[in-house]
């Protein structure tokens, strides 16, 4: 009985390996698989480490500083010594605060105040304002820290038990620096991506594999007809679920929206035709629906990560920043973020419009060409 067991036993493992090998074969075959099993993931952890960045490496700042003192000065010497704050302004007035930081040009603006060297002088605390952008809450509380941090070792170091610099920190957008308002605007673009594009997608792939894409073309539909009834749909999914994710954030998760709402709708509508272009374009390359899911999925994810959702883009690598220029959702994250926390106006994210406006005029007609040129 036992070897008969064994028996059995041994017959089974030949069989499940035999059975695992041609698997493997049929998977390793083709060539196209083994670009899709290696490339993918060799992309991904290159991306990974590079673009998911949470350290504070890239720092603009703009100083206001009317009282020009050897004090101040030397105390901004130290900031830029640290090789992560660069400035990139000196203000004049107290007006140039708001545009610094709304622009996004300035992550902190370093204002002191005109007694500052004479308060120092006299033994007295030298008070010193930091405004922070705090759309990024991460990113606006180490910069706020380290500058904090900076002040102290100044005062150590050269002022010993004198009260010196007092830093206040003001946190915009995000009074209390909270994760969730950084995080949670920019899911009303993210999430609505993933399934818009996955059934632009499928769209022209599931008609090609059950055969009737051919037919479709032979109708009395013009491509732009069918262009536009495949867009559609997909582009009214993604609003829908958009619209169901800022319900959520702001009634339940009740993160205050400061800006309008037909502004923010615009600036949706303006993503997803770029999304949807993108979607069908990848459909109309596809011979199967399978393909199409898979090409989807490789996309999603740098997608995600050349973004900013997650991670500042000034903290990434020059190329991978050059390379969220093709990104939608960088754009779409931008627009919702501004205008649901900052209160943007149309002409304070247009510069966002014009990338996504410039996607879909590429994306919408390739696809259109690649309905009627692309082989069965």
């Amino acid at each position: 009985m036992f070897r008969t067991f064994i028996s059995a036993l041994a017959d089974a493992c030949w069989r499940t390996t035999a059975l695992m090998r041609k698997e493997l074969l049929t998977l390793l075959k083709d060539p196209a698989n083994r670009i899709i099993l290696l490339v993918p993931a060799l992309l991904q952890a290159l991306l990974f480490g590079y673009a998911l960045s949470f350290e504070l490496k890239h720092a603009p700042y703009a100083v206001l500083e009317p009282s020009r003192s050897a004090a101040s000065a030397a105390l901004l010497a130290r900031l830029d010594s640290t090789g992560v704050f660069k400035r990139v302004a000196t203000l004049s007035s107290a007006s140039q605060i708001a545009p610094a930081i709304d622009s996004g040009r300035a992550l902190a603006v370093i204002t002191f105040p005109p007694d500052f060297a004479q308060r120092l002088a006299q033994g007295q605390a030298a008070p010193v304002q930091v405004v922070l952008d705090a759309r990024n809450s991460s990113t606006a509380a180490a910069a706020g820290s380290q500058i904090a941090a900076i002040a102290a070792r100044y005062n150590e170091q050269e002022l010993g038990l004198a009260p010196g610099i007092r830093v206040q920190r003001r946190a915009w957008f995000n009074p209390n620096l909270d994760s969730g308002w950084h995080l949670l605007p920019g899911l009303i673009a993210s999430l609505s991506m993933i399934q818009t594009m996955l059934l632009a997608a499928l769209s022209v792939a599931r008609e090609r594999e059950q055969g009737t894409f051919d037919q479709l073309l032979v109708t009395p539909l013009t491509p732009l007809q069918i262009l536009i009834g495949k867009a559609l749909p997909s582009m009214l999914v993604g609003l829908l679920q958009s619209s169901l994710v800022l319900l959520i954030i702001r009634f339940w998760f009740q993160v205050p929206m400061a800006g309008s709402l037909w502004l923010l709708y615009l600036g949706l509508l303006a993503f997803n035709a770029a999304t949807v272009g993108v979607g069908l374009s990848v459909s109309a390359l596809s011979l199967t629906m399978q393909q199409a899911m898979l090409y989807n999925f490789m996309l999603v994810l740098p997608m995600t990560l050349l973004s900013g959702l997650m991670t500042p883009v000034r903290n990434m690598p020059q190329a991978l920043q050059a390379a969220t220029h093709a990104n939608p959702l960088r754009f779409g994250v931008s627009i919702v973020r501004r205008v649901y926390l900052e209160g943007a106006t149309l002409t304070d994210v247009a510069p966002d419009f014009l990338p996504l406006l410039a996607m879909t005029a590429l994306s919408l007609p390739l696809a259109a060409w690649l309905f009627r040129n692309r082989l069965g």
